[in-house]
């Protein structure tokens, strides 16, 4: 018998989560951002633990289509310095999304919402971002668009669903688990 409570392989297992950012219902950039990291450290599994690498992968598609509040995208300002003197360079939101495409932006919002620790970066690793819809990871999709009551995944030889319950919505109205 196992002495590890919940440690095993089967417990960290990773899922493959799926957000458009060009839907006309699609959060902020900060909202989609902590959603993000969340699913990137694994907060919403049980078996969470912060000195661990339990989260899951994330796919964004869409990202040249980001949606700011206010006047972000022209007075939000992203530095960079080489700790030579004099080698501080400022360069706006506007222009990194000419230049490095939104996925740069999205990335450097969850980047700031992750834990600053040896986990960063690898957690980081796992966050797949597109300009357009076309990724090469659609055989990997569990989740896409998730929201309350629907989960889509991928069906099994033996017709069970990889990853989380399936929600679904009988006659009368009732939530039933697949």
């Amino acid at each position: 018998m196992s002495q590890t409570v919940g440690r095993t392989r089967h417990a960290y297992h990773r899922l493959w989560h799926h957000t458009s950012l060009s839907s006309p219902s699609a959060p902020p950039l900060g909202r989609i951002a902590s959603r993000i990291a969340t699913l990137l450290m694994g907060k919403h599994k049980p078996t969470y633990d912060p000195s661990t690498d339990c989260g899951d992968y994330v796919v964004a598609t869409d990202c040249s289509q980001i949606h700011v509040t206010g006047k972000k995208l022209q007075q939000k300002k992203y530095y960079s310095h080489t700790t030579r003197p004099g080698s501080l360079k400022e360069i706006s939101m506007e222009a990194m999304i000419r230049k490095w495409g939104g996925g740069e932006v999205l990335k450097r919002a969850v980047r700031g919402m992750l834990p600053k620790n040896r986990l960063r970066d690898i957690r980081l690793d796992r966050l797949k971002t597109f300009e357009g819809q076309a990724h090469p990871y659609k055989e990997n999709l569990v989740k896409v668009n998730a929201g309350e009551g629907e989960i889509e995944g991928n069906v099994l030889p033996d017709g069970a669903i990889m990853g989380e319950v399936k929600k679904i919505e009988g006659e009368q109205g009732e939530k039933l688990a697949v």
